[in-house]
């Protein structure tokens, strides 16, 4: 189903819940569920959010840029699902490819998408900052120095894509 801003509090919940480190702000998910170039699906459980993805339109393409399901849900094929909406909406969207960044360690998430298609199309390297360690939230994780080209705390990201037009 597509979200709205009636969803804003349980999206809010589910990330906290989970300490997401990339989450945004409660402003911020507003912003997205008000963007019209911004398309939001979730998937419910005993009325519950139980996860959720966003895709951006771009002018050529279309980018995932979230995608979060409940940790005690996980493994029931909803990230499999969130995925199929996001890729259906890239399509009704007249885009020709769907693109995402990943972190290097995330292998579930990589596993998913090279299940549904996505191919490797490069490395940024260093470009996540560091989870933060339990004693720290993500506000008051270490920002990377300046200039600093990489580093064993930061986490290399993935770029992948998933062509678009053998679907439309």
């Amino acid at each position: 189903m597509r979200l709205t801003a009636a969803d804003l509090a349980p999206m809010v919940a589910l990330e906290a819940a989970h300490d997401w480190p990339m989450g945004g702000s409660e402003v911020q998910l507003a912003a997205t569920l008000a963007d019209a170039s911004v398309a939001v699906f979730g998937l419910m459980a005993s009325e519950t959010l139980a996860g959720y993805a966003v895709v951006v339109r771009l002018p050529f393409e279309a980018e995932l840029q979230a995608i979060l399901v409940d940790e005690t849900r996980r493994g029931q094929g909803l990230a499999r699902r969130l995925l199929a909406a996001v890729a259906d909406q890239a399509c009704d969207w007249g885009s020709e490819r769907l693109l995402l960044e990943v972190r290097a360690g995330n292998a579930p998430a990589i596993a998913l998408y090279r299940a549904a298609g996505f191919r490797e199309d490069g490395l940024r390297r260093g470009y996540y900052p560091p989870r933060p360690s339990a004693d720290q939230t993500p506000e008051t994780t270490p920002p990377r120095p300046t200039g600093a080209v990489g580093s064993a705390a930061r986490e290399d990201a993935l770029l992948m894509s998933l062509s678009l037009n053998a679907q439309q």
